[in-house]
């Protein structure tokens, strides 16, 4: 049997802890964190935004590794094991808005990297340099657009080509590298802010104004930056849970996830607004100009002005980008690996697989690169085709959260009516709300395998306080589209909500039509030696078609053959 026949696996907990924080940690927490931070009153905006971390993020991670570490499949044998075959769906859609993110997120770690190259070079920090014709003149050269791209989607492949421990590897010495470089930036950036005899910027960044904790937007903005930028609920984590090892603690490793990335955040945004409110005449206009504007206009002159020149302002600029760019390719790795996952559970090739998704991410990500850039009123260029993607794509995600959801609540009404039919559980709803909504929690989470047990809280959360706070982002961000956007229902109109329905309502009605096709192919478990569970009781673990890594599928020898030879 070829290496094609073996289970792969992290190292170690160290391995898994820094891929998953790495899957957490992208652009957002570098960018759209210090923004999200100066529109929401600085310390303010922390509280609903760590409260989050614990209401939303936190709980879905523990779901994602406890499916994930049972499976030992990507997100469509995932969803095709818990929920049962019907549903094996709802794990593509979360594979391909996955990939479809990085499409375009490509096109915008190749942006980070061309800016390290114009940091380290001096280009950014010279006499007269005027950043938005930097900008400008960078975003409406697609050649050099697309050069970059390129480079990261081989870099990012690169990582990933060998399997689980190639991705351990690597995310290792990045997020080393990261956490490193935003020590050094913040170090420098509080100097600045102390030039003054103040730090009037990290002052603002933990002040609370409890008179503004009553806005509600306060907090709606505080879920959105949790959802987003810890990547719960989209089913990176539950592809890094295939390669656990059998005794993994999934609850503690979770929490140190969650913990990690919200510190990542706190350290760029307080070296963000520090450096900012250092040098800025109107830092909050300057800090809440928008997610490009702030990276690549104004933080390259803001970083000019760096102590110890000209070493300081170099070092500043490079180190930040450089930091960007390790957050963005660990992002990268992980969304990349989400798809290469899921052609690998299903008899491919590995390397093929992640020739093929590299192709279209290349391919696809084409038109976010070049595709309308247009310039503001200010001047100012921007990409409008890759923000539509964004527009639809992102929210599209958050789905994926509510999968994982209904597959708790399935399996739990499930393992409920089972035990009522054997005499073992109460009936009626309060004898569902005893038996049946803790059953998932028992029976995966609290196994032996965690240090923490997780207790009736996360039956709240997940069964009550989810579906509430995915109603409200869900609502408002609705909400605020009708309100803001003109000609909103016109199905021309790109940053429209038509638009939005129609490619999600076609997606969706793809996959479903392509489920009962996808569930007949086998699915193949990647289990690590010891770790082999019953999943016989599962609403789709009972199917023949699903068997471990190098084992016969009913009807497939042929698969097993052409592995073989």
């Amino acid at each position: 049997m070829s290496d094609e026949g073996q289970s792969d696996q992290f190292n170690g907990r160290l391995g898994l802890i820094f891929a998953s924080i790495g899957a957490a940690i992208g652009t957002g927490n570098i960018w759209r964190f210090p923004r999200m931070v100066g529109a929401n009153g600085g310390g303010t905006f922390l509280v609903p935004w760590l409260i989050f971390l614990f209401a939303w993020s936190i709980p879905l991670v523990i779901a994602e590794y406890a499916m994930g570490k049972r499976s030992r499949t990507g997100t469509i044998g995932t969803f095709r094991i818990f929920a049962g075959k019907k549903f094996a769906w709802m794990g593509l859609w979360t594979a391909w808005i996955s990939t479809a993110i990085g499409f375009y997120y490509a096109v915008v770690s190749g942006w980070t990297i061309k800016y390290f190259q114009l940091g380290i070079t001096g280009a950014l920090t010279g006499e007269g340099v005027d950043t938005t014709e930097v900008w400008n003149a960078f975003l409406q050269s697609p050649g050099q657009v697309i050069f970059f791209q390129f480079l990261v989607i081989v870099l990012t492949l690169a990582a990933i080509w060998k399997g689980a421990k190639a991705i351990e590897k690597v995310n290792f010495y990045l997020m080393i590298s990261l956490f490193a470089l935003l020590f050094l930036t913040l170090f420098l950036s509080l100097w600045m802010d102390m030039e003054d005899g103040s730090l009037d910027g990290a002052m603002f960044m933990f002040t609370v104004d409890f008179g503004m904790l009553k806005d509600p937007e306060v907090w709606i903005n505080g879920l959105s930056q949790s959802a987003w930028s810890c990547s719960a609920g989209m089913g990176m984590c539950i592809t890094y849970a295939v390669y656990m090892s059998k005794d993994e603690d999934t609850v503690l490793n979770a929490f140190t996830m969650g913990l990690a990335n919200n510190s990542i955040s706190i350290i760029a945004g307080l070296a963000v607004l520090s450096a900012i409110f250092a040098v800025s005449p109107d830092p909050l206009a300057t800090v809440t100009g928008g997610s490009s504007a702030i990276t690549f206009l104004a933080l390259p002159e803001v970083f000019a002005k760096a102590p110890f020149a000209p070493i300081g302002p170099l070092f500043m600029m490079a180190g930040f980008f450089l930091a960007l760019s390790f957050a963005a390719m660990t992002s990268m790795i992980s969304t990349v690996e989400l798809c290469v996952r899921n052609f690998v559970d299903h008899g491919y090739n590995r390397e093929k697989s992640v020739a093929l998704t590299g192709a279209a991410l290349f391919l696809f990500g084409i038109p976010s690169a070049m595709m309308w850039i247009k310039l503001d009123g200010e001047g100012v260029a921007f990409p409008e085709f890759l923000e539509v993607q964004d527009h639809i794509w992102g929210y599209g995600l958050m789905f994926s959260g509510l999968f994982i959801a209904f597959s708790i609540w399935k399996y739990g009404y499930l393992r409920w009516k089972s035990g009522v039919e054997a005499g073992v559980a109460p009936p009626g709803f309060k004898g569902y709300l005893g038996f049946g909504v803790s059953a998932f929690r028992d029976d995966f989470i609290n196994t032996g395998d965690n240090d923490m047990e997780v207790g009736r809280w996360w039956d709240l959360l997940m069964y009550l306080a989810f579906p509430i706070l995915f109603s409200v982002l869900m609502v408002s961000y609705f909400a605020d589209m009708i309100a803001n956007t003109p000609d909103v229902w016109d199905p021309s109109n790109p940053k429209g909500l038509s638009i939005i329905l129609l490619f999600w309502g076609v997606i969706a009605a793809l996959f479903i039509s392509f489920n009962k096709f996808l569930v007949q192919r086998p699915l193949y478990r990647n289990i690590p030696q010891g770790a082999e569970v019953d999943i016989s009781t599962l609403p789709g673990g009972d199917d023949e078609l699903v068997v471990a890594l190098g084992e016969v599928a009913p009807g497939f020898e042929h698969l097993n053959a052409e592995k073989s030879a």
